[in-house]
């Protein structure tokens, strides 16, 4: 009696985060992070313990059956939702037909060749692979796909080795004592449907918390990038120089790159070229720069890059590789704009030591980078006087 009321709280449990997990898809409108999915698969779930309810003492059905095949699909969905929560543009529909068709054609040649024991026997094997299977996938998004979310996938990693011992005891149950072992007055079905609904109670909330989470997080990266280029803008940069700056013994170097003539592009070609241009001068400058440096887009045609960690020849070289790339790079391939390319002038700062000093080694990379702009343009300045790069550089050669 006690079980079967379990099943019935079960029922409601899922049903419940069906339709909450349906709203929030709603809520989410283009990007659903695989809320949608979640619903069906609780709606599944849901639906296979309404069967259950309905069913009676175990043994062959058509509604034990179609019990049977949502338990498996429900699986495939939960799957499927989290490949969609990661990114992952994951089919539903057609699988989802091949396992309800296939796995409903199993069951009937099993109980057929069988027994009905046989057919409950499937179920339990299946399941304890198919958890297996989603446990090492989880332990292996740990170290890949899921490293911000460490902590809650190896709490549902843990949650769903649980129910996976519990469907091989289910299974050692089902060939040793038949049908005994599935008796909703017995001690193993309690613990079973207990289980069940704490992991009913855990997972819904907790996956509603990684949406949030990920909603968060993709919030203050909006708000820490330049929605044009996706580099850091000066609040993001303030953001990620004083996480560098925690360890001790630090220091860094300001290049500040500027557009030349970007006024002549957007006169002659519009604003919609000159965008481009901005586009391209970033992929320049992303791709130039060294793997832990910083790259900013401070506002209009100006740029900052931050060489952590690097001294004065450093620093150059790296500018002169930023000043030669965009300097070689086709910004517009049509030929309305003949090749469209630009020039950048670059000022280098002094090593600075702390975020607060960001402000000092912005007026000294300023400074340079207006003396390189009254010296020619396409050119690197030092803040330290030096008039051309090319005589910095051959220092350090």
């Amino acid at each position: 009696m006690i079980a079967t009321l379990l099943v019935g709280m079960l029922c409601v449990y899922l049903l419940s985060f069906s339709l909450m997990f349906q709203l929030i898809s709603r809520r989410l409108q283009d990007e659903k992070m695989g809320m949608d999915v979640f619903a069906a698969a609780n709606l599944m779930l849901g639906g296979a313990y309404v069967l259950q309810l309905l069913e009676g003492p175990p043994g062959w059905s058509w509604t034990s059956m179609v019990n049977h095949t949502l338990t498996l699909c429900s699986l495939l969905a939960y799957c499927v939702g989290g490949a969609r929560f990661f990114g992952l543009a994951t089919p539903l529909a057609r699988p989802l037909l091949y396992l309800a068709v296939g796995y409903s054609l199993l069951q009937i040649l099993v109980n057929w060749a069988v027994g009905p024991v046989a057919r409950y026997a499937l179920l339990a094997g299946t399941c304890a692979v198919w958890f297996v299977s989603m446990v090492a996938v989880l332990l292996y998004g740990v170290r890949s796909f899921a490293k911000d979310l460490r902590g809650e996938v190896l709490l549902f990693a843990g949650l769903i080795s649980g129910i996976c011992v519990l469907n091989v005891i289910k299974l050692s149950k089902l060939l040793s004592g038949g049908f005994e072992a599935l008796s909703m007055d017995g001690q193993f079905s309690m613990i079973f449907y207990v289980y069940m609904c704490s992991l009913a109670t855990i997972l819904p909330p907790s996956i509603v918390w990684l949406v949030l989470r990920r909603l968060t997080d993709r919030l203050r990266g909006m708000a820490a990038r330049d929605p044009l280029t996706q580099l850091l803008n000066r609040r993001g940069l303030s953001t990620a120089l004083d996480v560098y700056f925690r360890h001790p013994g630090t220091s860094a170097r300001l290049l500040l790159v500027d557009v030349d003539h970007f006024k002549n592009i957007n006169d002659t070609y519009g604003h919609q070229v000159g965008d481009a241009v901005l586009c391209g001068v970033a992929d320049a400058l992303r791709a130039s720069v060294r793997k832990d440096d910083l790259v900013c887009r401070l506002g209009g045609e100006e740029f900052a890059a931050i060489c952590v960690g690097a001294d004065d020849a450093s620093a150059l070289r790296v500018a002169e590789r930023v000043r030669s790339s965009i300097e070689q790079k086709v910004m517009l391939h049509d030929a309305r704009y003949e090749g469209l390319r630009c020039t950048v002038t670059i000022g280098v700062s002094d090593g600075f030591a702390s975020a607060a000093c960001l402000g000092q080694a912005m007026q000294q990379a300023d400074a340079a980078l207006y003396r390189g702009k009254h010296t020619g343009r396409n050119r690197v300045e030092q803040n330290r006087g030096q008039s051309r790069v090319n005589a910095a550089l051959d220092t350090v050669h």
